[in-house]
């Protein structure tokens, strides 16, 4: 226990350069005097975060890892239209404060399972934009051309839950903004073509990728986000009556056993013990892990929608999250099996 109190009072002050202007977030090696203006995570080695005061002392035991962030706020420009670049949003954000009503913060939740390495404001406003264009382009979210007002508060309504719920983000501002004059088109344009080309590619034409780390990243992520996906579903106010109330049971059971599926999910690069998998099935696999992210970031974005639902558009809701239930367990399942269907092959 000295030798604690000793470290503690020699912990170097941790530097804070660049936090709150390009950088959001970075990585703790070792236990520090956080900055007046850094907060502090300690993830622990099973993966639950905990929030440091800023200006404390960060203390990492075994197995632990911590970050350091600036609240905020960040100003990006977002691209809500992939085909459109030089329709653009001027979005200011702040990470959201704690939530006496919670026990996890979720921007606590999205460095304890996204974070890879320093977290800079261009690829938070890259995600938020990859969330943002996904929403518009499956309807659930719509930014019409002459946009009224009544249709405008309705997209910032929505927008702001999403980010709230899917990064644990505030909105401060967003109004629109004309991006041509900052736009190559012409690199846009190739650029563009590249990933289509890419995605038409058959897969051992694909360019090469690290199937192990991006699946280990994926399955990190099912492990800890799929039980706080169910603990919102249980906790979604519902009308009076039953049906509802036996469809959200069924959901949660069904989110129960792609829980377990995760956390039971066998190595990548293994089809038996010490029987080694093809490069080519480990891709496969890795592919299927990030079918399920996909499932789970449409998870979020339905959770987002369900806080704003009135109850007439609940049923609807229930059934989309069906949909993206089936298409999680779906490929999880593909994830574990060893040899590939007819379609995969």
């Amino acid at each position: 226990m000295l030798d604690l109190f000793k470290r503690m009072a020699r912990a170097p002050a941790f530097d804070g350069a660049g936090l709150g202007v390009m950088t959001v977030a970075r990585p703790v090696s070792a236990s520090c005097l956080l900055p007046p203006n850094g907060i502090g995570v300690v993830v622990a080695a099973s993966g639950r975060p905990r929030r440091v005061s800023a200006g404390g002392r960060l203390v990492l035991a075994a197995g632990e890892t911590g970050w350091c962030f600036h609240g905020g706020p960040y100003g990006c420009d977002l691209v809500p239209f992939a085909a459109a670049p030089e329709i653009g949003l001027r979005v200011h954000v702040a990470i959201d404060s704690p939530d006496p009503r919670v026990t996890q913060q979720r921007f606590d939740l999205f460095l304890a399972s996204e974070g890879a390495g320093e977290l800079s404001v261009a690829s938070l406003a890259a995600r938020i934009e990859e969330a943002l264009q996904r929403e518009l382009a499956q309807g659930n979210l719509e930014l019409p051309p002459c946009t009224t007002l009544d249709e405008w508060n309705a997209f910032r309504g929505g927008f702001n839950q999403l980010l709230y719920t899917r990064f644990g983000l505030t909105v401060d501002d967003c109004v629109p903004v004309d991006l041509g004059h900052t736009r190559d088109f012409a690199r846009t344009l190739a650029a563009r073509a590249v990933k289509e080309d890419e995605a038409l590619a058959p897969a051992a034409a694909a360019p090469p990728v690290d199937a192990a780390a991006l699946d280990a990243r994926v399955l990190r992520r099912l492990f800890l986000e799929l039980p706080c996906v169910m603990c919102r579903v249980r906790e979604a106010a519902l009308p009076q009556g039953q049906a509802l109330f036996h469809q959200q049971q069924a959901l949660l059971q069904r989110l129960d056993l792609a829980c377990l599926a995760a956390s039971t999910m066998p190595a990548l690069g293994l089809a038996a013990p010490g029987q080694p998998l093809d490069i080519e099935t480990q891709r496969r696999r890795a592919r299927h892990s990030l079918r399920a992210a996909g499932a789970l970031d449409e998870a979020w974005a339905l959770l987002a929608r369900l806080e704003r639902a009135d109850d007439e558009g609940l049923e609807f809701l229930f059934d989309e999250a069906d949909r993206i239930v089936a298409n999680l367990e779906s490929a999880l399942g593909e994830r574990k099996r060893v040899a590939p269907d007819s379609e995969d092959a």
